[in-house]
């Protein structure tokens, strides 16, 4: 079964300094029927404008990931980490008990693009804790390249969740498979091109939710990047 999220159909936020596009319900953006998928809370891809960001501001019991796709991402938190993220970097904070921290276009120039997503964790109230690791763009060509998962296995950061993501960069007829098993289901997001999920053609910003279905299918790309959720059902 294939329930499809078409770019448009997502909700808008827009400040000036920030446009960010909410794949479910977030902020003042309310969708009763797109609350979550499984464990899998936000995706929110967010263009920042140059010297701008996120004053300090606090989390609790959520696993964060942000995938820089252009543009460079400051990060500072409570924990004592601060770094510049760009375009290859995955960062995990888990919030646990509670953390503060900010992001900030480091570039006075140029935007940032970048995907920030929730995973509601297995267990509430853990120690803090932060991760990042850098994905070049070989390691994603034409195949899945697993960026975290629940024991960072593979060299991929480590979710308080039993869940694993993907990032895959396709083209032509580069086309790869991903095996669902039994009380699984999958996301597919589409940060840049198109390609076709399962015969289902999808562009830029579109996704698509897949459940009782044995294989994920990703195929016919232009251009693509892709990031696919493996999660509970």
């Amino acid at each position: 079964m294939l329930k499809v999220r078409k770019s448009s159909d997502r909700g808008v936020a827009s400040f000036g300094w920030l446009r960010s596009q909410h794949t479910f319900s977030f902020g003042h953006y309310y969708d009763p029927a797109h609350m979550n998928v499984g464990p899998l809370r936000v995706i929110n891809e967010d263009r920042v404008a140059p010297g701008r960001g996120f004053d300090p501001h606090s989390h609790k019991n959520m696993e964060i990931i942000s995938y820089v796709l252009d543009g460079a991402l400051e990060h500072k938190d409570s924990m004592g980490n601060g770094s510049v993220l760009r375009y290859g970097d995955v960062q995990r904070m888990s919030a646990g008990t509670g953390v503060t921290h900010s992001e900030y276009n480091h570039s006075a120039t140029e935007p940032v693009h970048f995907l920030q997503i929730w995973v509601i964790p297995a267990e509430t109230d853990g120690a803090p804790g932060y991760e990042e690791k850098h994905f070049d763009t070989d390691s994603k060509r034409g195949t899945l390249r697993l960026i975290a998962s629940n024991d960072g296995r593979d060299g991929s950061v480590s979710l308080r969740q039993d869940a694993a993501i993907y990032a895959t960069i396709l083209d032509g007829d580069e086309r790869v498979d991903h095996a669902l098993l039994p009380g699984r289901q999958a996301y597919v997001q589409v940060a840049r091109g198109s390609l076709t999920v399962n015969g289902c053609a999808l562009e830029a910003g579109d996704a698509v939710q897949i459940s009782e279905e044995a294989v994920v299918a990703l195929s016919d790309a232009k251009d693509a990047e892709v990031l696919l959720f493996d999660l509970p059902v």
